[in-house]
């Protein structure tokens, strides 16, 4: 793979987007310089460190991001890694730069005029990318000398930048093909995002699509006479999209940000059919003017006072609780029973039901998907190369879970054409525009297994086969492409009820848990212990690995509920025996056992990974031992883990380290319940080692943990040796007790934290023994165990546990 080698990057602009840019750079370790204006005094650069007094504006943006939520730097100390400059003094150090991004205000005036600064800086073979969400990136290249055209392209990322999946690519005339690709390459593989390319329109694919929905949702909204929180409820997860809703979504966002995006819509698109559709909504408006720019600002749509969640009634105006464009009274309205219920029905019924329904949410509902799939049709050869741009821009740039083109294949494709072309003829649409002649050629949808319609190329055509797309197994793809799941890919070896055993390349074995949640019962320990004893006969390696944010969510508590009820704690604990001998057979397996993380590694989830060879781990996994939330202590060998892992890092200093200064840490965590919000933090609290992988993008997941195994096994693995190890000791255990005392006597603790803490403590440090006294593994479980089942019988335990299991919500007592 001719590979675009990317030493470092800098960002033109400290602004929120520019720095975000700056923090996931610095997240996957792409070094990386923020550039802005030179400070003046008044900027604050003597307060801030920083090797030059007029990096002040830089500086203050750096220490800003550890204030964002949600977090833009995977562990907020990594913000020193970002290097501040100025265009005054530093623009000959973009000569060190292979890539550029420049991310200004959306002000072509200035963007231009920076292009002009720049230019005689760049280094020859750098590549240059404005981060715009919808400026010209034609108009923007003019400004560039004719050296620099062909490596100048558009980069649209999608705010947060380290959470949303998207990026679009725009070129222009001059963009040699070779740029994008290895721009695309990078951006997929180094910063683990989603690319879309885009057409050079006005606010390319997501935002022009998204934006135009959101504002036919308002107005539809208007037209049924429905209020905001029954909307967002309506147009939330119960239609397969962002939970925030519509109005929530324009909150989080920003009203000045959607405004502005409009204003583009509006000036760029007068001969658009839908023109009239993109006028501003007057709530909208008087919101704005009234500084009510969403969650921001405290108030929008929605405003948060004490606990309580109010939304604006625009019709009211006199009331304190009133902004000038409306009176805020109290949320909480849903969907109607009748309509939650069509929603859960199979496409084609559910667009039926709705479309011929005489109830206003219903009708509401069929209007905005009416004029997705209008809108979607009548511009798809304007602003995208194929259908599927469409669809994965709207997945990955607005959190639904199917793109408009896909739902309205899955729905009947003919079908549901008539019903809009009739809806269109009785001006019941936004837009009198008819549908494009391809519509009705008797095609049965734009997706196939040979590709995505294309109506400019008259064709379906296949995704981009680029390298870099060779490391991802399972790419994620549109419905009706014909791809095998991956859970029926591969060559199946051995099946139970809830762990699926199989090959890709008969090389390699991959163990997928297939329960709900991925959660650990003793059928999914069966299914796991046989894929040992498999890859121990036969293979190289056996990864863990499932096609979902869900590495394992823990143990499966009921489960083993009818266990607990006929014999207590005392038929719990053989099954308890039974998981903590599985983790062992997992730590000293014959051949690598590789844990594939992606999403949440929770309580025996967490357990499971820490007892592999090796972790290789997307950038958004979550990690922890979370079992004090239920009443419990971790019973899967976690503490045990943590306690051998503070031997070894204390003998990793020297010979006379205090094992309890390197526990410390390992104990608060786990009786904490503290969670990795990323990799990196899971990593610094101790889940992830330094020698394991942590991969940027998901869908590569798979791919890097195969080769690990086999790379592992080649270099001739031997599982680790069995051994004795020091432990900390009841004089460990005294420390932390009487800390713990403290806190539950000024009250920060409960009566049951303490004692579940204490047990904690008991474990980690070796129970009643010396301080350096010589233990293995399986003293420590023992331990585990038996403060485990003595848990499940006490009744404040109880209630946590049944609290979680009826509401899913933890219990505080």
């Amino acid at each position: 793979m001719n590979r675009f080698q990317v030493r470092k990057v800098a960002v033109l602009g400290a602004g929120v987007m520019g720095a975000q840019i700056a923090a996931h750079l610095v997240n996957v370790r792409v070094p990386v310089m923020l550039f802005d204006l030179p400070a003046k005094d008044n900027d604050g650069a003597g307060a801030l460190s920083s090797k030059s007094s007029k990096n002040g504006i830089v500086t203050k943006a750096i220490a800003n991001l550890a204030k964002l939520k949600p977090a833009p730097l995977g562990v907020t100390e990594d913000a020193a890694l970002i290097e501040p400059a100025n265009y005054e003094e530093h623009l000959a150090r973009l000569g060190e730069c292979d890539l550029v991004i420049e991310a200004i205000a959306e002000r072509m005036d200035w963007k231009l005029d920076l292009y002009t600064k720049i230019a005689p800086h760049l280094a020859p073979h750098a590549i240059v990318a404005s981060n715009t969400s919808g400026l010209s990136i034609t108009k923007l290249s003019e400004a560039l000398p004719a050296s620099i055209k062909p490596r100048f392209c558009g980069i649209h990322f999608f705010n947060p930048p380290r959470y949303m999946a998207l990026v679009e690519l725009i070129d222009t005339p001059t963009t040699e093909g070779e740029v994008l690709d290895k721009l695309e390459s990078f951006v997929t593989t180094f910063l683990g995002k989603s690319v879309v390319r885009a057409k050079d329109t006005p606010n390319f694919i997501a935002n022009r699509v998204g934006i135009a929905g959101m504002l036919a949702t308002m107005k539809e909204a208007e037209t049924f006479g429905l209020t905001y929180d029954v909307v967002d409820d309506l147009t939330g997860k119960k239609l397969g999209r962002a939970s925030s809703g519509t109005f929530r979504t324009a909150d989080v966002v920003g009203l000045d940000t959607m405004a502005h995006v409009i204003r583009t819509l509006q000036d760029n698109l007068k001969d658009d059919p839908f023109f009239p559709s993109y006028a501003t909504p007057p709530v909208l408006d008087g919101l704005i003017k009234a500084g009510a720019l969403g969650q921001k600002a405290g108030a929008g749509f929605y405003k948060k006072v004490g606990k309580d969640i109010l939304r604006l009634d625009p019709a009211k105006q006199d009331s304190e609780q009133s902004d000038g464009a409306g009176t805020y009274v109290p949320a909480g309205g849903k969907a109607d029973e009748i309509v939650a219920r069509m929603l859960k029905k199979p496409p084609a019924d559910r667009l039926k039901l709705l479309r011929e329904s005489s109830n206003p949410q219903a009708q509401f509902l069929w209007a905005i998907l009416r004029d997705s799939f209008h809108y979607a049709a009548v511009h798809l050869e304007d602003i995208a190369e194929t259908a599927r741009d469409i669809d994965f821009a709207m997945r990955w740039g607005f959190g639904t879970s199917q793109g408009p083109f896909e739902l309205w294949q899955e729905a009947g494709w003919q079908q549901v054409a008539e019903w809009i072309k009739a809806d269109v003829e009785a001006g019941k649409a936004l837009s009198k525009a008819p549908l494009p002649a391809w519509v009705f050629d008797g095609r049965t949808g734009v997706h196939t297994p040979e590709g995505s319609w294309s109506p400019s190329r008259q064709a379906y055509v296949p995704r981009r086969d680029l390298p870099v797309y060779e490391r991802q197994h399972f790419p994620e793809n549109v419905s009706g492409s014909g791809t095998t799941p991956p859970l029926k890919a591969g060559t199946e070896v051995f099946k139970n009820e809830e762990v699926r055993i199989w090959t890709l390349d008969g090389e390699v074995l991959i163990a997928s848990i297939t329960a709900k949640l991925h959660l650990i019962s003793p059928t999914v320990t069966e299914g796991l212990l046989k894929a040992v004893e498999l890859a121990e006969a036969r293979y190289k390696g056996l990864v863990i690995w499932s096609p979902d944010d869900v590495f394992s969510a823990g143990a499966n508590l009921e489960a083993l509920m009818p266990v607990f009820m006929k014999m207590g704690a005392k038929g719990i604990a053989p099954e308890e025996k039974k998981l903590q001998d599985a983790m062992l057979r997992i730590r000293y397996a014959q051949v690598p056992v590789v844990s594939a993380i992606r999403g949440i590694a929770l309580g025996g989830g967490c357990e499971l990974a820490v007892h592999s060879a090796r972790r290789v781990a997307a950038m958004e996994s979550y990690m922890g031992l979370v079992e004090v939330g239920v009443g419990l202590i971790p019973g899967g060998g976690g503490l045990a883990y943590i306690a051998r892992r503070a031997a070894e890092m204390a003998a990793a200093g020297n010979a006379g380290a205090d094992i309890f200064a390197f526990l410390k840490d390992g104990f608060t965590n786990a009786a904490m319940a503290k969670v990795g919000t990323s990799a990196l933090e899971s990593r610094k609290l101790g889940y992830l080692l330094e020698s394991d992988v942590i991969v940027p993008n998901k869908d590569e997941l798979l791919f890097v943990a195969t080769q690990q195994a086999r790379a592992m096994f080649e270099s001739g693995y031997r599982p680790p040796v069995r051994r004795l190890f020091p432990v900390a000791g009841r004089s460990a255990i005294a420390t932390i007790k009487g800390q713990l005392a403290n806190m539950r006597d000024g009250g920060f603790i409960s009566a049951h934290d303490f004692h579940i803490s204490a047990l904690i403590a008991e474990v980690v440090c070796g129970g009643d023994v010396d301080a350096g006294s010589m233990v293995n593994e399986e003293y420590l479980m023992a331990l585990e165990r038996e403060r485990f089942c003595g848990l499940l019988e006490h009744p404040k335990s109880q209630e946590r546990i049944m609290g979680m299991l009826q509401t899913g919500k933890p219990v505080r007592n």
